[in-house]
């Protein structure tokens, strides 16, 4: 028994140190998955925004003579917005950088546009551009939503991955910290929506 007993303490240390190992890999991979998940619903809620803003558009036109400067403005940036692609696998700051200024500028033309409609009380009353703009509302909320929840599965990999020893085995199994959903620079102004 003697002879086999150091056979015995390598075999049980390569398999505690292979268990730990697998754990460290398999947490990182579940939380890269919520990562990526939450990024979906992100794409979700804004891809939910470009289509109304599609219907909004058509009934505005169909509704008043409308400023075509304006709702250009809005078909651009919502063209822009949608041209934006990034791949959840692989976030750069600066991909996310590029993501938030395409859609803080449909956030503003659409200010823009909905402070416009003002003027036109016919539109005003119109029972489907009412509902539009409710859903619009409500999907901004979905936008917020989802985004806060994009920032919160990202903390949970980020810590995973930095902290010692995790840290050690995440670089060798290609997991690179993720970036955070931050507010576009000027966010803290008001939009300015001129006449």
């Amino acid at each position: 028994m003697r002879r086999f007993l150091p056979w015995i303490i390598v075999a049980v240390v390569i398999f505690v140190m292979y268990s730990w190992v697998k754990g460290i890999n398999n947490t990182a991979v579940t939380l890269n998955q919520d990562v990526e998940q939450s990024w979906g619903d992100v794409q979700t809620a804004y891809q939910r925004r470009n289509d109304l803003i599609g219907n909004l558009v058509n009934t505005v036109k169909g509704a008043a003579d409308f400023e075509k400067s304006t709702l250009t403005a809005v078909i651009e940036a919502r063209s822009k917005a949608t041209s934006v692609k990034i791949d959840p696998a692989n976030i750069t700051p600066e991909q996310l950088a590029e993501f938030n200024k395409a859609q803080s500028g449909v956030s503003s033309s659409l200010s823009r546009l909905l402070v416009s409609v003002e003027a036109y009380p016919e539109l005003k009353a119109n029972q489907n551009f009412l509902k539009l703009q409710d859903e619009l509302a409500s999907t901004e909320n979905q936008i917020l939503t989802a985004r806060t929840r994009f920032n919160e599965a990202v903390k949970p990999y980020n810590s995973h991955i930095k902290t010692f020893p995790n840290s050690l085995f995440a670089g060798l199994f290609g997991f690179k910290e993720k970036t955070y959903f931050t507010a576009v620079e000027g966010a803290e102004k008001p939009v300015e929506v001129k006449f």
